[in-house]
């Protein structure tokens, strides 16, 4: 159903590119506005992946990393892939208080996996393999080319709004609605693209969670992560995404700080449906499912400008003392 809704909708993005390409520049114009984005996308397409890792200072790990708590992140995600049939992805942590994690690339030979050291410290074991049992899934799905092709009309339907603004996109009176039409194409094409692009965002979401949840074979445990990571999210600042909101639409929870909902302005689906439909799957693999509750996030410590926030996961030196499962 989710394939289905996402072909839906890029089939609704690509009609109105055509009729909004039509009525402002003609054939012509609308030829040259996909052109121009094409370009623009495919360039971000093969280089948005090492952007973003670097953006986030992500550190390269393997099986030989001095933390334990590394050693094992790494094991079981290379583990989970190599169930799912999927080539070794690149397996990173990224130095940020906030749980999270995303996956880039553009295709599965050439995809990596992300997870912060906030992530790693306050997550269980079957619930950071849940995390990134959806990961693997967007770059099992490959999200990041069906989201490409989508901003590609995004962004023509931008150019040609653009077109019409600067240069006139032809004689008003030969189009329907004149003047008052150019100007209400100009400012509502863009929105509804916009819109558009992030139904298929959250379209993806919940199809990486199902498939996510197949690959590390417990609905429950990612379940359990996402209440998890929205309750921390909501609490840890994420600077980075804070000076790059763009890039937020990669996490598996919004790193905004904000209230995530099923609305026509968010990229991310609402936590709570997520967990009622992860706890249905449970149901139908036989799993016992866990009622959903609301997480009570520990107080956090607040960074001083002479004290920088920390972690107890380090990314270099290994800690002997640990909470929790991982020993």
């Amino acid at each position: 159903m989710n394939h289905l809704k996402t072909f839906i909708l890029l089939a609704a993005l690509t009609a109105l590119f055509m009729g909004v390409g039509y009525m402002i520049g003609r054939v012509p114009g609308m030829l040259i506005a996909l052109a121009v984005a094409g370009g623009m996308n495919i360039f971000s397409y093969w280089n948005a992946d090492k952007i973003v890792l670097r953006m986030y200072r992500a550190q390269p790990v393997d099986e030989s990393h001095p933390n334990a708590v590394v050693r094992t992140y790494v094991a079981d995600t290379l583990q989970m892939a190599r169930d799912a049939g999927m080539p070794r992805p690149m397996i990173a942590i990224i130095p940020n208080d906030q749980p999270n994690a995303f996956a880039t690339g553009r295709n599965p030979q050439n995809a990596a996996v992300c997870a912060t050291t906030g992530l790693l410290d306050m997550l269980t074991r079957e619930e950071i393999r849940g995390v990134m049992a959806h990961e693997l899934a967007h770059v099992k799905n490959r999200d990041t080319l069906t989201m490409t092709v989508t901003a590609t009309i995004a962004g023509a339907i931008a150019a040609l709004a653009n077109f019409a603004l600067f240069f006139g996109g032809g004689d008003d009176r030969e189009r329907p609605g004149g003047l008052i039409g150019t100007l209400a194409l100009m400012i509502l094409a863009p929105m509804a693209a916009g819109l558009v692009q992030m139904a298929i965002s959250r379209s993806r979401e919940y199809e990486a969670d199902r498939v996510g949840a197949e690959i590390a074979g417990d609905p429950n445990a990612l379940a359990s992560a996402l209440q998890k990571i929205e309750a921390y999210a909501n609490r840890i600042h994420n600077p980075t995404a804070e000076r790059n909101p763009a890039s937020g639409q990669l996490f598996i929870i919004n790193p905004l700080a904000g209230k995530g909902a099923d609305n026509l302005f968010s990229t991310h689906p609402a936590t709570g449906n997520r967990v009622r439909a992860l706890m249905d799957l449970a149901v139908k693999m036989g799993r016992r499912p866990a009622a959903p509750r609301p997480i009570v996030a520990e107080p956090v410590l607040q960074p001083s400008p002479t004290r920088p926030a920390t972690t107890s996961v380090p990314v270099t030196e290994d800690t002997p003392a640990r909470r929790g499962p991982w020993g």
